[in-house]
């Protein structure tokens, strides 16, 4: 397909793909996906999908787990949301809803089939990947991303200094940080001078 960005982005915003998915979930909503990237951008940030706090705000991250991402990266909300710098990518565009128990749902896998590949196409300037979460892992690490994400971020050694793996910067992770201390002691150390790197 001979895509631009621009056009790119414009049918990603335009996809229904998953209307009668999400009608069908706990929350029924509509699908609005969230396109975030540029061809010039260095960094990658590649995650899960969009939470119901970014469903209405059309904006990845406004959140608390943001607020976290940033603090890892040793970066600042404009630096974050320049699209000709940072492109944020998750495994599907859309919010994928609740259950009965008020769980997330997993990001559709005809999100990733129709979209990622495509757009990965488009991000060729990338210098430094993101991998938050075990989705996004799995799709960029293949094997060695399946032994799961503790085991995948504890290796980041194998795949620093141009991909990191990361667990998600949710509140819910707070337990996982304080039972990894190398995380914040060696790994986001190394993250930020590897940001700060490629962003000159």
């Amino acid at each position: 397909m001979n895509d631009t960005a621009a056009t790119l982005t414009a049918d990603v915003l335009a996809c229904r793909l998953c209307a009668d998915r999400f009608a069908a979930t706990h929350t029924a909503h509509e699908p609005r996906p969230v396109a975030w990237f540029d061809k010039g951008a260095c960094i990658l940030i590649a995650g899960q999908a969009p939470g119901l706090k970014v469903h209405a705000s059309r904006q990845p991250f406004t959140d608390p787990s943001g607020v976290r991402l940033r603090g890892w990266m040793g970066v600042d909300e404009a630096t974050f949301y320049d699209r000709a710098k940072v492109a944020i990518v998750p495994m599907a565009f859309c919010f994928p809803g609740y259950d009965a128990k008020g769980s997330d749902l997993p990001p559709p896998p005809l999100c990733h089939k129709t979209w990622r590949q495509r757009v990965m196409d488009q991000l060729d300037a990338v210098k430094l990947t993101l991998l938050i979460g075990g989705y996004a892992q799995k799709w960029h690490l293949g094997g060695p991303a399946k032994a799961g994400v503790t085991k995948t971020v504890e290796a980041w050694r194998d795949h620093a200094p141009a991909t990191f793996a990361l667990p998600h910067p949710s509140w819910r992770n707070t337990g996982w940080l304080k039972k990894h201390p190398w995380f914040e002691a060696e790994l986001l150390p190394v993250l930020r001078a590897r940001v700060q790197e490629v962003l000159i």
